[in-house]
């Protein structure tokens, strides 16, 4: 089992970013990739159906959310890497002088590709959404 960890410090409170990325149908909101996100159902187990720029569709299931821990776990349903048990978590941590840290981290099995191949595709949707992060709050 493969394992990811991606962190960035902002400039803004962990409430005001997790309520801009805590909503299970917010990612198109701040992920540069996500061209739109649809949400069937409400609460755990959910299924957000993710259109990645150039028509790629991604479906994921939610798995947990604790909006006072400011944390979300979801899992892969459909995912066009190969990758397999693919389970994602969001964290927004608050920070002594009033900024965040969000933590983005997944466990999945690379499937038909070297760990290192599949490891650097997740990172690159990670790093990407987290730039996105950066953009709108600051670092």
């Amino acid at each position: 089992m493969a394992n990811l960890v991606r962190s960035i410090k902002l400039s803004a409170p962990a409430e005001e970013v997790w309520g801009r990325i805590g909503p299970f149908g917010a990612l198109a909101d701040w992920h540069p990739a996500i061209d739109r996100c649809t949400v069937e159902g409400e609460g755990v187990g959910a299924v957000r159906t993710l259109r990645i720029m150039g028509g790629a569709e991604v479906k994921e299931r939610l798995e947990a959310q604790d909006d006072g821990a400011r944390s979300a776990t979801y899992a892969g349903v459909e995912i066009p890497l190969p990758v397999t048990d693919y389970r994602g978590t969001l964290t927004v941590a608050p920070e002594p002088d009033g900024g965040c840290t969000v933590t983005w981290q997944a466990t999945f099995e690379p499937d038909g590709v070297p760990e290192e191949m599949a490891t650097q595709m997740i990172a690159g949707v990670f790093d990407s959404g987290l730039d996105g992060l950066r953009s709108l709050f600051g670092g």
